[in-house]
């Protein structure tokens, strides 16, 4: 089973805009740890926007 191309991109740009890592940085991490960021950082987003 592959992963979706356009899913792909949107978890390089959100990491890439959120934490200013290369491109090829995000993409040579493991799809796992790759998504634990995606999960990290909306983790991060939503207490910012809660103002905690």
């Amino acid at each position: 089973m592959t992963y979706a191309a356009d899913r792909l991109l949107e978890e390089v740009a959100y990491v890439a805009y959120h934490f200013h890592w290369p491109r090829e940085e995000i993409l040579d991490l493991a799809h796992h740890e790759r998504q634990s960021w995606v999960r990290e950082i909306a983790r991060i987003n939503t207490r910012v926007n809660e103002g905690r």
